[in-house]
């Protein structure tokens, strides 16, 4: 896939840019509406990496008396440095996905850090509108990310960060659905059943199957915790459950569904109409979250101290791990998909170009004989 092919497959007079862009055409503008989104998604970082800093500078803003942050040490301080690395690398992709040298970076090197970032905000973007709705409503409970009753951080300090985080999934997402129907949108056009059979279809159903199949361990779990059951739980988040903890676990269930239905969907192409853009958009949100959340609560569980009774279960753990697998199984599937809807697009484009010499040619020498 090369950066030539980023616009110019649909762009506007005037928008083209890079390698394929004719002599003659202006130069390359990003247009009104990715600038605007650009600076809303560095914007939105804005809140968190000032708050962390202030932290690692010794402030105590937004953190009360009796908070395990105020012991958190060294360790705390290179965990505060690493989520502002986290979070710059928003302020990355925001550039890249808007500047002319974003149009050579190779596909992996955008694709990957875009579905981790899709990973680890999804479940913010999904749980907490609907924990900030349920509360509304009389449910009791905790943001995301507070889940224990001793004092953490100030109840402001979760709106304003995740607030944030939500602006910035929504200003990347955009940028980067933009950005990827010009440079990639010839390979999700059409519907599922007019894909074509190749040889590795088997082997696509297999691991379509097997992915399904180990998010059926993080599905089964979740829904037992969404609906009251503590096994499997540490002591202290069996005792400490609140509205907050149940639609976590219902978003959670919600994911493991998106991504089962998203993998099978494409890997068996039996849905009539349906549109091959469903499938994968279902399967890059679901892996992604699968994948990278499960990670995320994975190192969070192994570099947690503390109490027994706060540390992550057996159970747990491997949840968490059997949730990665799964994540990792369909976007492995996603690659293959997509490297050879590529070569079979360049297939058929080369095709189409040697057919079409001759009668370009003929035209041409008509033209000259007249």
């Amino acid at each position: 896939m090369t950066a030539n092919r980023l616009i110019g497959t649909g762009a506007p007079p005037g928008e083209r840019t890079g390698t394929d862009a004719p002599p003659g055409d202006p130069p390359y503008r990003v247009g009104r509406a990715r600038s605007v989104l650009r600076v809303v998604a560095i914007a939105s970082c804005l809140p968190y990496v000032g708050l962390k800093t202030a932290w690692t500078a010794g402030s105590r803003l937004g953190i009360p008396d009796g908070s395990p942050l105020l012991d958190g040490g060294p360790a705390l301080a290179v965990a505060n440095g690493a989520t502002v690395l986290m979070d710059g690398a928003v302020v990355v992709l925001a550039l890249l996905l808007t500047r002319p040298w974003g149009l050579r970076v190779p596909a992996w090197l955008l694709v990957l850090p875009m579905w981790v970032a899709s990973g680890l905000l999804l479940p913010i973007m999904t749980a907490f509108p609907v924990q900030l709705v349920v509360r509304l409503l009389g449910g009791g409970g905790r943001p995301v990310g507070e889940g224990s009753s001793e004092p953490f951080l100030d109840p402001w300090v979760f709106g304003v960060v995740y607030g944030g985080f939500i602006v910035q999934g929504l200003a990347l997402g955009a940028l980067f659905a933009l950005y990827a129907r010009e440079r990639w949108g010839d390979l999700w056009r059409g519907r599922l059943r007019n894909l074509p059979e190749s040889p590795t279809a088997p082997a696509l159903r297999a691991t379509a199957v097997a992915a399904a199949s180990a998010a059926l361990v993080p599905g089964v779990t979740h829904l037992l915790w969404a609906t009251g059951s503590t096994a499997g739980l540490e002591p202290a988040r069996a005792a400490d459950r609140t509205s907050d903890f149940y639609v976590l676990e219902a978003v959670g269930l919600l994911f493991v569904v998106v991504t089962a239905v998203g993998v099978l969907l494409l890997a068996f192409r039996r849905t009539g109409r349906l549109s091959l853009r469903l499938p994968l958009v279902l399967a890059w949100c679901g892996s992604a979250q699968l994948a990278c959340w499960g990670g995320w609560l994975s190192l969070a569980g192994l570099m947690g101290a503390g109490e027994a009774a706060d540390r992550p279960t057996a159970a747990t753990m491997v949840t968490y791990a059997v949730q990665m697998l799964a994540g990792a199984l369909v976007v492995t599937l996603g690659a293959y998909f997509f490297a050879e809807r590529a070569e079979a697009t360049a297939r058929s484009a080369k095709k189409y170009a040697v057919a079409s010499a001759p009668s370009a040619r003929g035209a041409l020498d008509e033209s000259r004989g007249s």
